[in-house]
C-alpha cells in the first residue's frame, strides 16, 4: 500500500538529516507527484557528494520506506544545465 504522506514524513525526519551531512549538499525535494508515485530530486556540488547520497538512500528506502513504495526506486543522475 502507497502511503505518500508517512513515505513523506520518514524522508522529512530521518532521510533529510542524513543528506545534510554529506559533504557538498545544496537541496533535496521529495515530491508526490500523485497516483502512488513519488518523486525525489538531490543536488549536490559534486559528483562525489551525489554518489555518496544515493549510497544512504539505498539503506534508508530498505531500512524505513519498502514498505510504503509500490515500485522500486530508480536512479537518475546528471549534471544540472539550467537553473532558475
Amino acid at each position: 500500500m502507497t502511503d505518500s504522506a508517512e513515505a513523506g514524513r520518514r524522508v522529512d525526519e530521518g532521510f533529510v538529516p542524513l543528506l545534510r551531512q554529506v559533504p557538498g549538499f545544496v537541496a533535496y525535494y521529495w515530491i508526490d507527484a500523485g497516483d502512488g508515485v513519488m518523486v525525489s530530486t538531490s543536488v549536490f556540488e559534486d559528483q562525489a557528494g551525489a554518489e555518496e547520497s544515493v549510497e544512504r538512500a539505498a539503506g534508508f528506502v530498505r531500512d524505513n520506506l519498502a514498505s510504503l513504495l509500490p515500485n522500486r526506486p530508480q536512479i537518475t543522475a546528471g549534471e544540472v544545465l539550467a537553473a532558475g
